[in-house]
């Protein structure tokens, strides 16, 4: 299947749809997710098109799994978490919703279960978490 330029990830590197970056180098940028299953869920998506790990270059699923490691290790100390749960999917029967590459990180504490999917948080609360992410990484 062949990418397609207008996925709201695509829009979100274009700027057209707003969103809460907590950090960004040259191939990679991570982001608070708006329905997060956890405090300081967040995303992680190469710049460049790729829809999943699929069709993904050597290169992209390098630089997105250093980024995906830095910020696993960033809302660790964030959250004092005990954890960290990586989710990451491919194609519609593996439960893809967005297609464009992306790594979720949601921080996790000993015995509390993820929050419910597709549930709007709080966006005063997403921004803190994400000062907090930030600060995390110095």
């Amino acid at each position: 299947m062949a990418y397609d330029p207008d996925n709201i990830f695509a829009k979100i590197l274009r700027k057209e749809i707003p969103s809460e970056c907590v950090f960004e180098d040259d191939t990679t940028y991570a982001f608070m997710d708006i329905m997060p299953r956890a405090d300081g869920h967040l995303l992680i998506i190469p710049k460049t098109p790729a829809r999943n790990t699929l069709d993904a270059t050597p290169d992209q699923l390098t630089d997105v799994m250093l980024t995906v490691q830095r910020l696993s290790h960033a809302v660790m100390a964030a959250f004092n978490a005990d954890g960290v749960t990586l989710q990451q999917f491919n194609e519609a029967a593996g439960g893809q919703e967005v297609f464009h590459l992306h790594f979720h990180v949601l921080p996790r504490h000993a015995g509390v279960p993820l929050g419910p999917s597709g549930q709007m948080g709080d966006m005063d609360t997403i921004s803190a978490n994400a000062t907090k992410i930030r600060a995390a990484l110095g």
